[in-house]
This record gives structure tokens, C-alpha cells and sequence, in this order.
């Protein structure tokens, strides 16, 4: 299905193609191709302003998730019933905030990926309010980010690492 990706920020150059190609291989790896998903790049001042607005603290943060299948079990697939219904959701992506946080050594568009492979498995109901969610959601980023590290001769390492 289809992968929406707007770019509604001008503060960091986003080449939107590569990062199109990673989002297609994470959809892929994670066997969920077949939905629909949005994913919206912002600045900082953006994604503060929807950062207070669903979770109350008033900071730009990396990135969002709004599941559009709620109360699934951590690394479950929807079942939809219905050809709507093959939604997984939206990301938002903090791309200004990901690019400041950006070490010199790193790659922008691998913390890109590692940052939106964090936010799909929080569409797929991982989260990380306790240590044991923390930990399964950290082994599915593990596993997700190995596959496509494998597939695309990159070594990325999941965002939630030491972040409970």
C-alpha cells in the first residue's frame, strides 16, 4: 500500500528519496508493506507545538507515533477486517531536532531510519513505560535494524538503547 511522506519543514535539507527507499525496506522487514503509512518530517517548533498538544510537555522531541489500530500487543500485525483498515498510522519525524542530536561521526539518514524504525514499532504497539517493555521493545529494534543493516550494508543500533 501506500507510503505518504511530506517534508513540512525548511530549517534541515531532507533529500526525500533515500529516505523513502530506507522507510520501504523497514516497511519490508517488518512484514507490513501492505498498509498505509504517513510519515511527516518537521521542525522543531512544529513538533513542540504537537509534543504539548498529545503528551503535555511543551519540547521538541525526535518522533512521535499515532497508531491507527490502538490497544495492540507489542508486535502484533492488524488484522483488519475491512481494505480501509490497512492503516498503520503516523510518524512524526523531529527531523531538526534528529539533526542537532546528530553526532559527527554519524550519518544523518541512518539516525533518520533508526528514529522512524522506533516510531513503527510503536505503530505496532512496542512501548517503553517499563523496563520489560522497554527491553521487547529494544530486541524488536534490535532484530529489525540487524535485517536491514544486513540488506543494506549499514550497522545501525536501536534508539532506545539505554534510554529506560
Amino acid at each position: 500500500m501506500s507510503l505518504v511522506l511530506r517534508d513540512l519543514q525548511r530549517a534541515v535539507p531532507l533529500r526525500r528519496a533515500p529516505l523513502r527507499g530506507r522507510l520501504q525496506a523497514l516497511r519490508s522487514v517488518l512484514g507490513v508493506r501492505r498498509f498505509d503509512l504517513g510519515v511527516v518530517c518537521v521542525d522543531n517548533e512544529r513538533m513542540r507545538r504537537v509534543n504539548r498538544l498529545y503528551r503535555r510537555k511543551d519540547v521538541p522531541t525526535d518522533v512521535l507515533a499515532f497508531p491507527f489500530h490502538e490497544n495492540l500487543k507489542a508486535g502484533e500485525i492488524p488484522q483488519p477486517e475491512f481494505p480501509d483498515d490497512y492503516n498503520l498510522g503516523d510518524i512524526f519525524l523531529g527531523v531538526e531536532y534528529i539533526f542537532q542530536q546528530c553526532k559527527e561521526d554519524e550519518d544523518y539518514y541512518d539516525i533518520l531510519t533508526v528514529t522512524a524504525t522506533h516510531g513503527l514499532c510503536h505503530l505496532l504497539g512496542f512501548t517503553h513505560s517499563t523496563e520489560a517493555e522497554w527491553q521487547k521493545m529494544y530486541q524488536k529494534e534490535k532484530q529489525v535494524l540487524e535485517e536491514l543493516s544486513r540488506r543494506t550494508g549499514t550497522r545501525l543500533q536501536p534508539l532506545s538503547r539505554g534510554h529506560f
